[in-house]
């Protein structure tokens, strides 16, 4: 990482509230009597209860919910031993995924001893805290013996995700490999390079599965791990096989499997071509694979390559393993995490790979039809479709294993409520950016000289987001530059008012006044229209120099929208526009249109806003449910607001059947299912709320995602400008770094739909 990736990353865990995490109460706490029940003397009714029965407090407390992820800093993400409190932001950051993939609560825990009968005493003092723990970051060969004790001694599940999390994974990886190369698991000569905790999981795994020990050779820094080796601990001595080959070269020929668990650069592209037919590489070490993806794939065109990168396919990820085995494994209350709850989530894994690939998933990663083949033979991580696959699998393989205290009934009902818990939209923004990566676009900033901007513009570009083109004093840019110190070597800069672009400037000045001829413009005031940034922007986007433009962190928003209005105009066919912020929640996101533009818009106005907002949802692959909101509920109150807004979906219905939309109706209705049910039983939305508001006027646009943004801690998005025959979006004055580059990405998916 670069110094400026370096200064980004300890700004993003410093700023605000330091660190990544936070303990939020569930229940109400705003009076007196919240809190006598929260604590004294309410408290003491469940600590009696649990007193009677231990396993009430999976009731009474948030332990089955509950997962510790320790660590004493041994072996710290590859960092080597930085000790257990330099380890806390890896630990911070296992939570994060643990709650995101799996709505699973954590406690991160450091606990600084080496010593292993201290740290196993340590941790069993404290398991009844919790209901699971993911051990991590635990150098070997201690971590094969502190997981085995612990996973004896205590009866909640346990697992050192660095061992088991790559031997889940690759395991998938290999089932599907081997059934695409023809061959049989018990049959494949196997090589593995690396012998540490991770690659002796894995090979364990392996076995587990039918590979046959006498097949497997596994080579540490000093070679091949042979019986004659006296150099080598009882973990090694277990794979240490009576040959007289030494070295890797030797070990590789004729192979049928590479698992690389070692560094970079060690396999060689006549090692690869030395293998049996249909080889299968899987190289994983971060962040450059044993042998560089493209020479692999050049040196055999039968190959099954895997790496641990994102950026070429079939990524071996932990993050496709741990969270759901954990969710199925608390779920059933599973006493441990045994090998048949782990062969189970190797087997769902590696079936999720040859089902019909989602919509969602392709637009994520830029494809028109994954399935199953050489190229993908484990499922991205971005699939929605793993929580409910692989914990469902899990759980019954606990059931099934006799290791399930609570065994679920109703596995479809299960599953809903998998979907449900994680409010699976959420995941929107990384699926756009993952999409955007996939075709970055160029972007002109029209106020390059602003420090957010540049800082963004760095953002996208490093990201691989967006190609970002600075708009503005040249001058003014590059003295910002060096003084931030921001990392933009090579993006182009046009500054309007240069000598440099005075025949530019000049031709934009023509095609804007045969535009706005007729519209009080003469060509001496077009041109000179021209030298400002906006307008240059915006007829650099009109043009196709630029695919799209970003906006008024400066400047009012009439300011911003009129040029673009004037330069590029209205969509085909469209007369009205709108603004869209997208908000996201802890329930997912939520679509609020309009929030920027019409003041007090006319039912046919509300038609249009509303189809403005279906047909971008759709691109996204969304399904928009659409409330129009009020002050009454389907006719309980006349006045000019409800009349207007039940006329509008009246219209909608006439126009559009297909459209899922209600309405006249009160926000707590639209947002709640149950309570729209219970009354107005009618209503399309009683089956599934509403994610999409369309408010009757700007007021109460405007004001809802302020209010949301400020005292519901929603994130905003926006406002995204609909209706443009061009992708130009405009930013909130004093938009944050991150809002600019979430804009960024949804300028970049805009560009890449319209072509």
């Amino acid at each position: 990482m670069s110094k400026i990736l370096n200064s980004e990353a300890l700004i993003y865990h410093s700023e605000g509230r330091p660190g990544k995490i936070e303990v939020i109460p569930t229940k109400p706490t705003s009076s007196q009597r919240d809190l006598s029940l929260a604590y004294s003397p309410g408290v003491a009714e469940p600590c009696l209860e649990i007193e009677k029965d231990p396993t009430t407090a999976y009731k009474y407390t948030a332990k089955g919910n509950l997962v510790a992820v320790i660590s004493n800093g041994t072996a710290v993400l590859g960092l080597g031993n930085l000790g257990a409190l330099a380890s806390k932001p890896v630990m911070e950051g296992k939570g994060v995924l643990f709650k995101i993939f799996a709505d699973i609560d954590v406690f991160d825990i450091e606990v600084d001893v080496t010593d292993v009968d201290k740290f196993v005493e340590t941790v069993k003092a404290i398991a009844p805290t919790f209901g699971g723990i993911n051990l991590e970051d635990i150098k070997a060969p201690e971590c094969f013996e502190i997981e085995r004790r612990l996973k004896a001694e205590l009866n909640i599940p346990l697992m050192h995700d660095d061992q088991h999390g790559t031997a889940i994974i690759t395991s998938a990886g290999l089932l599907n490999a081997l059934e695409l190369a023809g061959k049989k698991i018990q049959d494949v000569k196997i090589v593995v390079n690396g012998a540490g905790a991770s690659a002796n999981s894995c090979t364990k795994l392996y076995i587990a599965l039918g590979a046959r020990r006498e097949n497997i050779l596994m080579l540490d820094s000093k070679g091949v791990i042979t019986t004659h080796r006296t150099d080598i601990d009882d973990e090694k001595r277990t794979f240490a096989r009576d040959v007289s080959i030494t070295t890797l070269t030797e070990a590789i020929e004729g192979a049928d499997m590479f698992l690389g668990l070692s560094k970079a650069n060690v396999l060689s592209t006549a090692m690869v071509q030395s293998m049996a037919a249909n080889p299968i590489v899987f190289a994983l070490a971060n962040p450059n694979p044993e042998i560089p993806y493209d020479e692999a794939m050049a040196a055999r065109p039968d190959i099954i390559m895997a790496t641990g990168r994102s950026d070429h396919p079939n990524q071996v990820n932990n993050v496709l393993g741990f969270p759901y085995i954990f969710r199925g494994a608390l779920d059933v209350r599973a006493t441990g995490i045994n090998e048949e709850m782990k062969l189970a989530a190797v087997r769902a894994i590696a079936q999720l790979a040859k089902e019909p690939v989602p919509d969602d998933v392709n637009m994520a990663y830029g494809e028109r039809n994954l399935s199953f083949s050489r190229m993908y033979i484990i499922p991205k991580p971005l699939d929605k479709r793993l929580i409910y696959t692989i914990a469902p699998a899990v759980a019954k393989a606990a059931m099934d294993s006799g290791i399930a205290q609570a065994p679920i009934t109703d596995f479809e009902a299960y599953k809903t409520e998998l979907i449900n818990r994680l409010g699976l939209g959420n995941s929107l923004m990384r699926t756009a950016t993952t999409l955007a990566k996939q075709a970055p676009k160029r972007v002109v900033f029209a106020e390059a000289d602003h420090y957010k901007i540049l800082k963004a513009a760095q953002v996208v570009k490093d990201e691989g987001i967006a190609i970002p083109v600075l708009l503005g004093d040249k001058a003014k840019i590059l003295a910002a530059i060096r003084e931030y110190h921001i990392e933009l070597k090579d993006v182009e800069i046009i500054d309007p008012r240069s000598d440099e672009e005075t025949e530019r400037l000049e031709k934009f000045g023509d095609l804007f006044f045969e535009k706005r001829k007729r519209r009080g413009y003469t060509l001496f005031e077009a041109r000179k229209q021209m030298r400002e940034r906006n307008y240059f922007g915006a007829m650099l986007v009109e043009t196709g120099f630029v695919d799209a433009m970003i906006s008024g962190i400066t400047r009012k928003y009439p300011d911003t929208i009129k040029p673009a209005l004037q330069v590029i105009g209205v969509d085909d066919g469209q007369k009205t526009i709108a603004g869209m912020y997208i908000m996201m929640t802890k329930k997912g996101p939520f679509f609020f249109a309009d929030t920027t533009i019409n003041k007090n818009p006319t039912p046919q106005e509300l038609v249009e806003i509303t189809e403005l907002v279906d047909r971008i949802l759709r691109r996204f692959n969304i399904e928009p449910r659409i409330a129009l909101l009020s002050y009454a509920n389907f006719g309980s109150a006349d006045g000019e607001d409800s009349v207007k807004m039940r006329t509008a979906v009246q219209l909608l219905h006439e126009k559009h059947p297909h459209i899922i939309v209600d309405g006249e109706m009160q926000a707590n209705f639209a947002l709640n299912k149950d309570l729209l049910k219970e009354q107005f039983p009618f209503s399309p939305l009683s089956e599934k709320s509403a994610n999409v508001l369309i408010f009757p006027n700007l007021a109460a646009g405007n004001i809802a995602y302020k209010l949301m943004q400020e005292i519901g801690n929603a994130e905003a998005i926006g406002p995204v400008l609909l209706g443009m025959r061009k992708p130009v979006h405009i930013l909130q004055l004093g938009s944050s770094v991150r809002e600019i580059v979430n804009m960024v990405t949804i300028a970049v998916i805009d560009a890449q739909l319209r072509k």
